[in-house]
């Protein structure tokens, strides 16, 4: 796969935020909390991190079903490839690997249903990290007017609740009237684009088939249900880290900065999202009066070690289904 200006742009975007993160920080001291942290807890810490990618497959199966009934297997292998790949290789190109993986080993399944599916997964991912954001706000001992990155703590939670409210309102618009989405469709592209309009509406069509799960509230209850599952195990892996390295903070502390760490790491930035994570971790914990120097200990050491586990799981998984990074370029066509 080529870098292209996605990848030199989050590239820059990484190497910006580790300058930042890096202010101020004595890197002995780092150090020497590292050595002296409990492993055995920071190991666990990774385990526990590692757990929540399998969640993650089950919750995709969900949001699947109407369009297949998928075995566990491949959904778990297809999940620990893309998030490997967003490791190893910028722009987020594990997303496009979760979906053409899973259609390597699941023909019922093409890849413009499976990649729309993940719109879905990261849109119900949005709204639960935004809820638990504003939760954990609301139950910490953290002043209104506080601000991260030069926002206010209120601003940023109601802003992004917006906006993944907003999204996700115009997926239940999708999937409530796909035949006026299609008509709207059929109208603006045939007028703009017409040589793009047959290709352009069968993604669509496809994406709107994968965005089936929203029509039953059952369903709907069933993946917030996994969501919560793995967002809450996902804030227990940083508690436990918390507790290894020295960081005396409640568990809600873990919630606010697991949130404003998902949040931050949606933006562009290298492949493992470094810099981007070490920040985030450094501003979310600073809420709670942690020293900088501690908190960048615990990003550097949790997330170095939350890092190898599932990408070695993912590149066994990689070359066991003889896949390689030349052809993640042109999954979509391949899909057509």
């Amino acid at each position: 796969m080529k870098l292209g200006w996605k990848g030199i742009l989050g590239i820059a975007v990484s190497a910006l935020a580790l300058w930042y993160a890096l202010r101020g920080i004595d890197m002995r001291q780092v150090g020497e909390v590292l050595r002296n942290s409990n492993w055995a807890l920071l190991c666990l810490s990774a385990v526990v991190a590692t757990l929540v990618f399998p969640l993650r497959a089950l919750r995709w199966r969900v949001i699947l079903e109407p369009v297949a009934v998928v075995p566990f297997g491949p959904l778990w292998r297809s999940v620990a490839i893309g998030m490997m790949v967003n490791n190893l290789v910028p722009a987020r190109a594990g997303e496009l690997a979760r979906a053409f993986a899973l259609t390597r080993e699941v023909p019922a399944v093409n890849f413009a249903t499976a990649f729309g599916s993940l719109a879905l997964d990261r849109i119900i991912d949005a709204v639960v990290i935004v809820v638990l954001l504003v939760v954990a706000l609301f139950t910490s001992d953290i002043p209104p007017g506080t601000t991260v990155a030069g926002w206010s703590i209120t601003s940023l939670a109601w802003t992004t609740g917006g906006i993944a409210a907003a999204a996700l309102g115009a997926v239940i618009l999708i999937v409530a009237l796909p035949n006026l989405v299609l008509r709207i469709f059929d109208s603006v592209v045939l007028r703009l684009a017409p040589r793009f309009h047959e290709r352009l509406r069968q993604v669509l069509e496809s994406l709107i088939s994968g965005l089936g799960a929203l029509r039953s509230p059952t369903r709907l209850i069933r993946i917030v249900g996994w969501a919560l599952a793995l967002w809450l195990t996902n804030a227990l892996s940083f508690y436990i880290a918390f507790v290894a390295v020295g960081i005396e903070s409640p568990f809600m502390s873990a919630v606010l900065t697991q949130s404003l760490v998902a949040l931050a790491v949606a933006a562009p930035s290298s492949p493992g999202f470094v810099g981007v994570f070490e920040l985030s971790a450094v501003e979310g914990l600073s809420l709670f009066g942690v020293p900088r120097d501690l908190a960048f200990s615990w990003g550097l050491g949790y997330h170095t070690l939350s890092f190898i586990p599932i990408t070695l799981i993912g590149l066994y998984y990689f070359a066991r289904l003889g896949m390689n990074f030349r052809e993640l370029g042109q999954p979509r066509e391949a899909a057509a």
